[in-house]
């Protein structure tokens, strides 16, 4: 059995919420400037037709991402002998496939957890989509994958935030 070492487990609550205040703070300084202080805002109909189609869409791209997905992670586990043989520089090359796998496959399920949700209409949903915009942020910087991840996610959340005034409590 795994013994709890004293003070263990209050760490572990304060690493929670450290990243739930972190959280909190990215999503509301997104909200400043992805909402309040936008250049412009998405029209209402241009709204309530991203509402409408989130979870479906969501749903396509989680069928057509699980071959991939599968892919990455063969790849991966092909190359990953290989590329300890060439060296350093190909040795990133299937790290990085696997990071993304890994990434992609938790994203994906913490997307599929919203669907629900979206139909519905409730924060947690959308919630639940901004997690998954995150956690796909953290693989494209693990990854070396910067700009392209920095750039996806504001455009993502561009939209993502101009439609959380949809979902509610």
């Amino acid at each position: 059995m795994d013994e709890q070492v004293p003070g263990q487990e209050s760490t572990k609550e304060e690493v929670k919420q450290e990243v739930t205040g972190a959280v909190n703070q990215l999503e509301a300084m997104l909200d400043e400037y992805l909402v309040k202080k936008a250049p412009f805002a998405l029209p209402d109909n241009a709204k309530e037709f991203i509402v409408k189609v989130m979870p479906y869409v969501i749903i396509i791209f989680a069928v057509m991402a699980i071959p991939v997905i599968l892919l990455g992670l063969g790849l991966s586990a092909v190359l990953a002998p290989v590329a300890l043989l060439v060296g350093a520089a190909g040795g990133s090359f299937g790290v990085s496939i696997f990071i993304n796998a890994v990434v992609s496959v938790v994203a994906l399920v913490v997307e599929l957890m919203a669907v629900k949700g979206l139909f519905a209409r409730t924060k947690r949903g959308w919630r639940l989509v901004f997690y998954a915009s995150i956690i796909g942020l953290i693989g494209s910087i693990l990854s070396f994958n910067i700009i392209n991840g920095i750039l996806s996610a504001i455009i993502g959340w561009y939209f993502l935030f101009q439609v959380k005034e949809k979902y509610t409590n």
